[in-house]
Parts: structure tokens; sequence; C-alpha cells
């Protein structure tokens, strides 16, 4: 535990994603898995960008990233990072943020580009992409 005071400086966060302010006064607090993130695709300038896609992780209900491949739940899409979130240094941490799951999703403003149809059978009546 960090008592000691600190300051923090963030820049903008790009949500051009969100289609609507629907959903966006209902959002999930949750627990991200970084181990489950690439550092370069998800958090290359050290913090995970609003709007990635997750799943989440059966055995330890925390999320990571969204895997149509995946084995471990991260295959079925469940929502999206409400809202940048500071990056540990050490990938053991896990850092709590906000999902959107519920809502309108502008699909070519994803910072990693457009959802699988899997992805889009799996949030169908929860988030509408437009």
């Amino acid at each position: 535990m960090i008592l000691a005071q600190t300051t923090e400086q963030f820049g903008s966060d790009d949500q051009s994603w969100l289609g609507s302010a629907h959903g966006t006064d209902a959002t999930e607090t949750i627990s991200l898995d970084t181990s489950t993130f690439t550092p370069g695709t998800h958090y290359p300038d050290g913090y995970f960008k609003s709007g990635i896609p997750l799943g989440q992780i059966t055995a330890t209900k925390k999320f990571g990233p969204y895997d149509n491949a995946a084995t471990d739940g991260r295959q079925t899409l469940v929502g999206f990072l409400f809202a940048a979130v500071k990056a540990p240094a050490d990938n053991t941490l896990d850092p709590n943020g906000a999902m959107l799951t519920h809502g309108k999703v502008r699909e070519s403003r994803l910072p990693l580009g457009a959802v699988d149809a899997a992805g889009h059978t799996d949030v169908a009546g929860s988030i509408r992409f437009v």
C-alpha cells in the first residue's frame, strides 16, 4: 500500500468508439488480468486503451482481451473497456477498470479494429454496433 501523495498526469482518452451516452452510466467495475494483454498492442503508451473488447477468464473471473480462438473464457465477448487504465510496470499486478456492457459501439473507431461475427453474436441484445 502506498500512503505517500502522488501526482499522475493523464492524456486525453479517445472514446470516439462510443455510439451514444446510453449505458455509460451503468458500467461495471472489473479487474484486468495484465498478463493476458500484449504491451505493444493493448498498452503501447502505458495505458490500456478504452474500447478494447473484453472476455472474462473462467478460472479467475478477471478480464482479458477478447479472442475468439482462446479457450480460457476470453473467447466470449462480454463488453468493452470503457476508459483508459494505467498499465502496471509489473504484469503480475492487475488494475481495476470499468466495462461497458450495454449501449452503442462505433465499430470502425475501436482501437483494435472490427469485432468478428462470433463477438457480435455474443453481445447481441446488449451491444448495438453502428
